[in-house]
């Protein structure tokens, strides 16, 4: 039986465009023998501005639902999900040769560690990449690090939760992604790192692409008083699975 990673991809109208570079990205992983990807792309929205940049490929599974952010959409994405892997794949995103591979390796290798993530370099409009400094040792994250760095660092991780692959299972019993606007993937992340250790690979797993559309780059991202709210509920959910000791592989 082959090992399945499925990929989980938010969109909604404006992103769907780079749906095709997200594909061309995943169609370059090659997968080795014994393992496959399916790509689950979930609509934030029951519009028709997305079907047309689906691809017409049997591993693509594409479904719409009400809005309600990415997080809503990859949660809801998850229900249909398959395989023992997860991985996040943003819709404006892409791929680096390998990530897929490089991943599953580290997982595969060891049953005690839950989630991995890999070096980004910034994508820019003009089609060059920079990246940038403060990347962790490659190896293992031990437990709640990712949280105490980030608290330290004016709620900045040290790894990228764009590039989060993880075991289904993990992921289901956290409840997949935070009901929240924005963050919802960091308190994912940091949900992750408090009841298992982490593995961050150095060598570069996705390409984050930075447009005016984006998400981040909206006002309301910074918005002071919600971002306070948000990093705090985000901090308390990993505190507190902290200290009720629930520990992934249980004992």
């Amino acid at each position: 039986m082959r090992t399945r990673i499925t990929v989980i991809t938010a969109v909604h109208g404006p992103s769907a465009h780079f749906l095709p570079d997200a594909y061309k990205s995943l169609c370059e992983q090659e997968p080795q023998e014994g393992w496959e990807w399916h790509w689950l792309i979930q609509q934030d929205g029951l519009g028709d501005d997305v079907g047309r940049y689906v691809p017409d490929d049997p591993r693509v599974t594409f479904e719409r639902g009400r809005p309600g952010g990415p997080g809503t959409a990859r949660t809801l994405a998850l229900a249909r999900t398959d395989g023992e892997y997860i991985k996040v794949l943003d819709a404006d995103d892409q791929l680096a040769p390998g990530a897929l591979a490089r991943d599953l390796a580290a997982l595969e290798a060891d049953p005690s560690i839950g989630w991995a993530t890999s070096r980004v370099l910034d994508l820019l409009p003009d089609g060059t990449t920079a990246g940038f400094p403060g990347d962790p040792e490659p190896g293992v994250i031990e437990r709640g690090a990712v949280l105490e760095f980030w608290r330290a660092n004016n709620y900045l991780a040290q790894v990228h939760p764009a590039t989060l692959f993880a075991r289904r299972e993990l992921v289901v019993a956290l409840g997949g992604w935070m009901a929240l606007p924005a963050s919802e993937d960091t308190g994912l992340l940091l949900a992750l790192n408090a009841v298992s250790p982490g593995w961050f690979t150095a060598d570069v797993g996705l390409l984050y692409r930075k447009w005016p559309g984006q998400a981040t780059s909206q006002a309301a991202h910074t918005d002071p008083a919600e971002r306070e709210a948000r990093m705090a509920v985000v901090e308390a959910r990993a505190r507190q699975l902290a200290h009720l000791r629930w520990t992934y592989p249980p004992s």
